[in-house]
């Protein structure tokens, strides 16, 4: 594990130089991610506009939502995106040999070769709209609601991970698997929107088969929504990021042993 950690902390260095030596570029993406925030925030102002609520969603419980699913997204952008949504031209293009030869865990190896900076900038902008609509909410979470929020949110990336990863690795049987990672990428922006919006077939499906509804929406409940029993949710995303990691896990595996390198 030490070795692990080392490894992944020079990782992160490289990609910190990397990124400093184009500042530019670095300014330019987290200015268009901050405008994109902003402009969903204005998309739910302008609905709030018309209704006083969304199911059982108030105004500020939606902008707290948005930005718990901020959170969740840039940390996933930040660690992962990058290296998951790289892995079919790695397959394509025979590049992945080196990384199997590396005295590693290959999926750990595919997994942390990049790091963004400005995605974990933009996140705790997302914080900071979660303890605003907090204020206006005037709603104090728990010690306990905190703790399960910031645990929900570390299995909200799992799932994120877990996913992308799957699809990524349906590249090793057909030639191009790109537009399947970033289909997916596009699709997790549904995990924003109040659950109660959707219908009760779209929400066990997506809320236990493909959990991605419930990525942001957990955690924004066990924060803001007066439940007596916050544990049924928790359980529900627990057992869902678990069996994601693991299926994503043995599925990385198996689709490693039908690799045939493309550089030989």
């Amino acid at each position: 594990m030490r070795r692990y950690i080392e490894i992944y902390g020079i990782m992160m260095r490289n990609s910190l130089i990397r990124e400093m030596n184009f500042k530019a570029n670095f300014l330019l993406w987290m200015i268009v991610e901050v405008l994109w925030f902003c402009g969903q925030i204005f998309f739910f102002g302008i609905i709030f506009g018309a209704v006083d609520r969304i199911g059982d969603w108030t105004k500020w419980e939606v902008v707290l939502l948005v930005g718990t699913h901020q959170i969740i997204a840039q940390l996933f952008q930040a660690f992962f995106f990058v290296n998951i949504s790289n892995i079919p031209e790695l397959v394509r293009t025979g590049k992945l040999d080196p990384l199997l030869a590396l005295p590693i865990d290959s999926q750990f190896a595919v997994s942390t070769k990049q790091f963004s900076l400005d995605s974990v900038i933009n996140a705790m902008l997302g914080a900071v709209v979660v303890i605003v609509s907090l204020v206006k909410l005037n709603v104090v979470p728990g010690v306990g609601s905190v703790a399960l929020y910031l645990v929900a949110l570390v299995f909200g990336v799992a799932i994120h991970y877990s996913i992308m990863l799957s699809l990524a690795a349906v590249s090793f049987w057909i030639i191009r698997a790109q537009g399947l990672v970033y289909g997916y990428f596009n699709f997790l922006q549904i995990a924003r929107y109040p659950d109660v919006i959707f219908p009760r077939v779209f929400q066990f499906v997506f809320g236990w088969i493909i959990p991605v509804i419930i990525v942001a929406n957990i955690p924004a409940r066990l924060l803001i929504k007066p439940l007596s029993a916050p544990l049924p949710l928790m359980f529900q995303l627990v057992v869902a990021g678990t069996a994601a990691l693991l299926f994503s896990r043995l599925f990385w595996r198996f689709a490693l042993q039908r690799y045939s390198s493309a550089s030989s």
